[in-house]
This record gives structure tokens, sequence and C-alpha cells, in this order.
């Protein structure tokens, strides 16, 4: 399984922003940045009325199950899904290859205004997160072989 860069506080107050200026852009909810097995690494906007932990998880799933989907239509990848529904829709796409982006909109806004803000978002956070990598490329977190508990040897209190 791929894995994460280590983050600092800073990297994450950095993709916090451009999740932000996503949601001003496309009036949209909630962003959601999660790695690829549905861990919820950060989010804005909206926390109060979605679980965003099970969000996450289930988004990726069906993101993943998109990509079995396209396998088997002789696609090489579909590169991102969306889910329309009466009150809420979702889209979700990659961010990196590591991770992916989540986007909660209102059903009455504008999926092609989401899709385009997405693209520009995601161009950013990847060159946050390779930015990230690129300080020690030989250590990465993968969320999904993580000892809940014992996270010590991931997160540490600042000093």
């Amino acid at each position: 399984m791929a894995s994460l860069p280590q983050l600092l506080e800073s990297d994450v107050q950095q993709v916090d922003a451009v999740l932000r200026e996503l949601l001003t852009r496309c009036e949209a909810t909630t962003a959601l940045l999660t790695d690829q097995a549905g861990f919820l690494i950060t989010h804005q906007g909206d926390d109060h009325q979605f679980d965003l932990t099970n969000i996450a998880a289930l988004a990726s799933g069906a993101f993943m199950a998109s990509q079995t989907i396209a396998q088997l239509v002789h696609e090489t990848n579909f590169s991102s899904t969306y889910q329309q529904g009466d009150n809420f829709s979702l889209f979700v796409t990659h961010a990196d290859p590591e991770s992916l982006l989540v986007v909660i909109f209102p059903a009455g806004g504008s999926v092609g205004a989401v899709k385009y803000c997405a693209a520009e978002a995601t161009s950013r956070i990847a060159a946050l997160l390779q930015q990230a990598r690129s300080r020690n490329p030989d250590d990465g977190v993968d969320l999904a072989l993580l000892n809940v508990a014992d996270t010590e040897s991931v997160f540490r209190r600042k000093g």
C-alpha cells in the first residue's frame, strides 16, 4: 500500500488553506483530504452535519471500486466519481497518487464548477504533498498499518 509523507503542522495548514479556497470558489459545503485507504487527513467546512470519518472511508471505498470497474471495461482508470443526491452531492478525485479529495456540495450546485475548482486544488495539494515528501523521501506513513493502541510512533506532541 502507498504511504503518505510525514506532514508537519505547517503542511496541514497549507492544505487547509487550499481546501477553504476550494469551498469558497465552488460554493461547496465540506472538503476532505483522505489517504487511499479512506483515513481522514484533514477537512474544511461543515463538520457538524456529516460523519466525516465514515464519509472518508466509504468515499474511498466507492472510488476504489470505480477503479476496479474501469479495469473491467478496459479503461486505465476513472479519474473521479460523482454521487448525486436530493440534498447533497459528492465528488471524489485523486489529489495525488496516495490521497483523495472529497467534496460535498449542495445538490443544486454545479458539478462542473466543483470539478473545475477541484482540478486546481488537487494540483496545489499534490505540490504540497510532494514538497513534504522531498524533505524525507524514504519515510512515509501508511495509516492502514497504524496500531491504534500505540500511535506514538506516528503522532507526537508539539514541543
